[in-house]
């Protein structure tokens, strides 16, 4: 499927020098930033507290991240989880005096909210097991919302996160890096490799300069930015192969150029329609999926532009060449026609 088809090649390669110069520089700032600044990392990284709550009808959001925010919590984490009625915080450590009874003073404020006070009460679980919680009830007695289990997250905990994340990173890297060494050449693996880095760095740079919060949902955004972008390189490492078999006049600039040209359509298909799905995550999805859909949007813009004007320039140098990706045909001899 096409929407159209551009007859005569557009010379990528011409320019690549000065893209490539430009994103190297986009690199080292990431770099830097990264170095200079930092990730501002949540609270599964740092270690914090884990409340959850359970309001009798669908919670304000809205409302409770405002009060959290009245109390000194800068970004503070406010989820839905299963349904509607129940509302998970993600609240950093505080040090001090204040730290100590961090949950009660937090559900407290969020009772005072709701123009209820705290009570402590008898449940049942569902084992049958007798224990103690707290809910807010109103001046008519009504239950506004309820505490239904409280953690602490533990820096021993975001560390081992931390390093799981590393891990499944380099684990995706040296899994590409295989599998088109295997499919194609080494040259292009190479080429790959350091395109989609590039686009993982450059995503991580965005977020140490604006210090948004880097979380687990951003960290999985990252990884599918990876596998997103290899996509990308493989489909025109692909056509590349494919115009090496039937262009045999072609040069391997003009194959990249005729390759990244005819596969222009394609992209801006698959792209449009992830981008669409990504931005209405990003401006309905709420705050919850916010930086998450915003690490996608850098990740397709970036996983475009390095496919095109890094993977393809990097294999090039590298010298990829007919002979890499098409076995030469086998001549007869024309005395005997045996195969030489």
């Amino acid at each position: 499927m096409e929407f159209f088809k551009i007859k005569r090649d557009i010379p990528f390669m011409r320019h690549a020098l000065i893209f490539n110069v430009i994103s190297a520089l986009t690199f080292v700032a990431a770099v830097f930033f990264l170095w200079h600044k930092g990730l501002h990392f949540s609270v599964e990284f740092t270690g914090g507290t884990v409340m959850e709550l359970r309001y009798p009808q669908a919670a304000d959001q809205e409302k409770i991240r405002h009060n959290l925010v009245k109390l000194g919590f800068e970004s503070p984490e406010v989820a839905s989880f299963g349904t509607a009625q129940d509302i998970m915080l993600r609240l950093p450590t505080v040090k001090g005096p204040a730290g100590a009874n961090l949950s009660a003073n937090v559900f407290n404020s969020l009772c005072a909210a709701e123009n209820g006070a705290p009570k402590q009460m008898q449940a049942t679980t569902e084992k049958g097991e007798n224990v103690t919680r707290t809910g807010c009830f109103d001046a008519a007695g009504k239950e506004v919302v309820s505490l239904q289990r409280v953690d602490f997250v533990g820096p021993s905990v975001g560390d081992e996160l931390a390093q799981n994340g590393l891990n499944a990173l380099i684990m995706v890297v040296i899994g590409v890096m295989i599998y088109l060494a295997v499919r194609f050449e080494w040259k292009f693996a190479v080429a790959a490799i350091v395109a989609n880095l590039h686009d993982v760095v450059i995503i991580l740079g965005f977020f140490a300069f604006f210090q948004w919060e880097f979380s687990l949902t951003v960290l999985a955004a990252v990884l599918a930015v990876l596998g997103y972008s290899v996509n990308e390189s493989v489909v025109i490492f692909d056509r590349i192969r494919e115009t090496f078999r039937k262009q045999r006049k072609m040069d391997v600039t003009e194959v990249i150029d005729h390759a990244i040209t005819s596969t222009i359509s394609r992209t801006i298909i698959t792209h449009g329609c992830t981008q669409m799905m990504v931005l209405s995550m990003l401006f309905f999805g709420g705050q919850t999926l916010h930086y998450f859909a915003v690490a996608l949007t850098i990740g397709i813009c970036f996983g475009i532009y390095s496919s095109v004007f890094v993977a393809a320039a990097i294999a090039k140098w590298l010298g990829v060449k007919r002979e890499d990706l098409v076995k030469p045909q086998k001549q007869r001899d024309e005395t005997d026609g045996a195969v030489v």
